[in-house]
């Protein structure tokens, strides 16, 4: 939680909070200095961004107030659980591993799985009522730093260094960042203007262009060879070269569907440039064929250097500014800067910090129906998201899939090298469902599956669970639930566990499955046995019993009927073991049927397609007890509680039981 910042009444005029305010942007200069009076800061490699927090909502906007909000939706989604009214300025960035940003996946991104996305605050305009934009930069920056909250990795403050400017390049330079900012620590926030008490020193050139067309080279496959880069002087657009790399394939799709609004038969530059003229480097260069485009589309790109001629010279595509207004868009020219040679020293402060080993977060956006995501090297489409699956609770197909994302850490090691029967839901828990057991010919190639000869000598093939991607393509077909075999490939006629499922008559009350399960726990234990417990998400509890693949499906089914044959004995008043309903009476029924070739229930971390969107959810026996309610583990909850208890199901994989041992103590209870 964030400490309290009050500003003094002397501090700060009383102000609504501001609109659409313009940033302050910083002058271009040539070199880094030293000198007394001025803090540096990294430059960021992202999306400039005013926050504006009120009321428990944020809004996030560009430099030129285009909306942030709905595309970057997780930062603005934790700025409004503040508890605080205020405007900030910063950065938007998606960041690697190794703390550094990435442009091309800020401009690509769509959710969580594209990459951490991080906001770096930089200075604050207006806070508790009062505007402080007069107020110097460092006492802004303190205030700031007073009120950020600190609890959440994806909203971090821009550390401000006060050691010479000159080391502090040398940094960021060995580090490989865009460069620096250096900002006289008495400076005062002046909205829409460009200052010179603001300094961006570059490592590299970079340059925000207008693109005016592109180029076809004769005998070329690719969509585009190169763009046609332009900057306005003057108020015409100056053709600045053209540049040919930086584009991946899907790059240059993406980009194809944004240029063809944008066609048109004129150039938009003052001069139409020669594009087949020859150079030094490429005194032969292949013939190209222009298209122009009005110029109202801007990207960015590095360079070694301007010619005489105004040409950049080795140009690389940088990534598109969709924040940026073509109008704007000048020739940045560095001016003199002075070199002096007093310094203070600040520590050893990292420049940048590397994401936090963050958790899963969400793999789909919450606003695009249809949405392609590369799953382990292998692209997955996702399509009609926003089907409602639980129409009570209004949980979609996106929150399904999403949430199997998340807990995919828990559940593979459930379906990894298991034969899988597909139980389809693909208009939600109440319309036609189906199962679906042959995945021939159906399932993507690289798909693992298992083949299997029916009674009628059909041969078929089981979908295999194997990694991320088979649990996200059986989810996106409408599976809510995962129902696995209780045997692996390598060994399909040997079990890795025994299963007890406490099945409830609808006259039998959930107290009464808990008070079974409890007697099931009993036994195990007076025949030296382990069990581990799990909601059903339905009406029972399961009881997994481990095996270590010793035993065949016949000796398990035994094993169980023996177990369960002693809880009804003791328990006869409720319970049954009868495998007919018409015999059972009412009471609750004892499974051990399902200990069997081919048969699945659901494994654990699953959901079930059930009013609440109910999960299979391990537990510790300690919770099994009066109280325990189905609905206390769901689509909402249950990831975290994974998180926070690990996995409770991972002793079912253990080197298994003595089941001659066990069942030599078992008869004995029999006979008691």
């Amino acid at each position: 939680m964030r400490k309290s910042a009050t500003i003094s009444p002397e501090k700060g005029a009383p102000a609504k909070m501001p609109t659409n305010v313009k940033p302050m942007l910083a002058t271009l200069v040539k070199e880094p200095f030293n000198e007394p009076g001025w803090s540096y800061e990294v430059k960021w490699d992202g999306y400039r961004a005013l926050a504006y927090i009120k009321s428990g909502e944020a809004e996030l906007l560009s430099r030129n107030n285009k909306s942030f909000t709905e595309k970057y939706y997780p930062i603005a989604a934790a700025m409004g659980k503040w508890d605080f009214d205020a405007v900030l300025d910063g950065e938007l960035l998606v960041i690697k591993k190794n703390g550094k940003a990435d442009f091309g996946a800020l401009q690509n991104w769509r959710s969580e799985a594209d990459g951490d996305l991080v906001y770096y605050a930089f200075d604050l305009l207006w806070y508790d009522g009062k505007d402080i934009t007069g107020l110097p930069l460092s006492e802004r920056q303190a205030i700031l730093k007073d009120i950020l909250p600190a609890d959440d990795d994806r909203i971090r403050l821009s550390e401000v260094f006060t050691s010479g400017g000159l080391d502090f390049f040398a940094a960021a330079q060995k580090m490989g960042l865009e460069g620096i900012m250096a900002k006289k620590s008495d400076s005062l926030y002046t909205p829409d203007s460009r200052s010179k008490e603001w300094l961006k020193i570059k490592v590299n050139q970079r340059q925000e262009v207008v693109i005016g067309g592109f180029t076809n080279n004769e005998g070329s496959s690719k969509l585009f060879s190169s763009l046609l880069l332009g900057v306005y002087k003057n108020g015409k657009l100056d053709y600045v070269g053209k540049v040919g790399t930086g584009f991946t394939v899907k790059m240059q799709k993406e980009m194809m569907e944004a240029f063809r609004p944008f066609i048109t038969k004129k150039s938009p530059f003052a001069y139409e440039p020669d594009i087949n003229k020859p150079s030094r480097f490429r005194p032969d260069p292949p013939k190209a064929v222009a298209t122009w485009l009005k110029p109202e589309l801007v990207c960015e790109v590095s360079f070694t250097e301007v010619t005489s001629d105004g040409v950049f010279r080795h140009p690389s595509f940088e990534g598109m500014r969709t924040d940026k207004r073509a109008s704007e868009v000048v020739l940045e020219t560095a001016v003199e800067t002075e070199d002096v040679t007093s310094a203070t020293k600040n520590g050893d402060t990292a420049l940048v910090k590397a994401p936090e080993a963050a958790d899963k977060r969400t793999l789909l956006n919450p606003n695009e129906e249809s949405q392609v995501k590369a799953i382990n090297g292998h692209n997955l489409k996702f399509s009609n998201l926003s089907k409602v699956y639980w129409p009570e609770e209004g949980y979609t197909k996106r929150d399904m899939l999403n949430y199997y994302y998340q807990a995919a850490e828990f559940i593979l090691p459930y379906l990894k090298d298991r034969p899988l029967t597909l139980y389809r839901f693909p208009n939600g828990i109440h319309g036609k469902s189906f199962y679906q057991k042959d995945v021939k010919g159906k399932a993507p190639e690289w798909a693992k599956t298992f083949p299997y000869t029916t009674s009628d000598g059909e041969d078929k093939e089981f979908l295999v669970g194997s990694d991320e991607y088979t649990l996200l393509w059986m989810a996106s077909l409408g599976c809510i639930e995962m129902n696995p075999w209780f045997s692996r490939v390598q060994h399909p006629d040997h079990p890795d566990y025994c299963v007890i499922d406490l099945d409830p008559a609808d006259s039998t009350t959930f107290e009464q499955v808990v008070q079974a399960a409890l007697e099931v726990k009993k036994v195990l234990d007076e025949i030296g046995v382990p069990g581990f417990p799990k909601t059903s998400g339905s009406t029972g509890i399961h009881i997994y019993i481990p095996l270590g693949a010793k035993y065949t499906y016949d000796e398990s089914q035994l094993f169980g009927r023996v177990v369960v044959s002693i809880v009804q004995k003791r328990l006869s008043s409720f319970t049954s073991i009868e495998r007919q309903i018409k015999n059972r009476e009412g009471k609750m029924y004892l499974d051990f049927l399902q200990n069997r070739p081919n048969a699945t229930i659901s494994c654990p971390y699953s959901l079930r397609p059930k009013p609440g969107a109910t999960v299979s959810m391990p537990l510790h026996w300690e919770e099994v007890k009066p109280g325990l309610s189905m609905k206390d583990f769901t689509i909402k909850n249950a990831i975290a509680r994974a998180r926070g208890e690990g996995d409770l199901f991972k002793g079912t994989f253990g080197k298994g039981i003595d089941m001659k041992k066990a069942l030599s103590k078992a008869q004995g209870l029999l006979e008691a």
